[in-house]
């Protein structure tokens, strides 16, 4: 385990060196929705985390979205592709206003949570699959979110950094799922892009 890597020093955001990548092996693909809703039973129950979860299909973000929706602790969005565009200006606009809040309130810890309201509690997350990411190019703006999972792993390197480019805040973690022969496109990803990718730590609050 790579413990500079968890251990990063603090930079101000425009310094994107602060992101930090782990890998989370799965033994088989049919235990993978299960250890996506393990982990997000630890980083979803971080009051108003904001968290974005990346798939490559359709298929694969309502299976992951009706599987996250019976956790109580996380007010969950998806993006699809048939969005209504008033309906994705909004599920963005709030989410952006989700990681305005968590910057906040990391900013002024105090540890006293008392006084912040239950749907404030939740962790806030959006599914998405590539097609349907910020488009920059368009005039839309990043998302920033604390948290990064790739449910599935992109398999080229241009998709990777456009996940990290839209979702990801400067100082954001990426957590990717790999599943057996998934561990060579992880490590063409790492190597072409010149990133450290690191086993992620049994105790995940560690890097949170």
């Amino acid at each position: 385990m790579a413990i500079d890597a968890i251990e990063a020093p603090s930079l101000p955001p425009s310094h994107f060196s602060q992101q930090r990548h782990f890998y989370l092996a799965v033994d088989r693909l049919r235990f993978k929705m299960e250890t996506l809703v393990d982990l997000l039973g630890v980083v979803g129950r971080r009051h108003s985390l904001p968290t974005v979860v990346c798939c490559s299909s359709r298929d694969e973000l309502d299976a992951v979205c009706s599987a996250v929706s019976n956790l109580p602790f996380i007010s969950l969005s998806p993006l699809y592709s048939d969005l209504a565009e008033a309906e994705r200006a909004l599920v963005l606009e709030k989410f952006r206003q989700a990681t305005m809040n968590w910057n906040q309130n990391v900013s002024v810890q105090s540890g006293d949570d008392s006084e912040i309201g239950k749907d404030e509690q939740k962790s806030h997350m959006i599914v998405v699959t590539d097609v349907c990411l910020p488009l920059l190019a368009s005039g839309e703006l990043p998302i920033s979110a604390r948290v990064l999972i790739n449910y599935e792993l992109p398999t080229k390197k241009e998709t990777y950094m456009r996940r990290m480019a839209t979702c990801l805040a400067a100082d954001g973690i990426v957590i990717n799922m790999v599943v057996g022969g998934e561990v060579v496109t992880l490590k063409n990803i790492e190597e072409s892009s010149s990133l450290v990718i690191a086993e992620m730590p049994i105790n995940i609050s560690e890097i949170l």
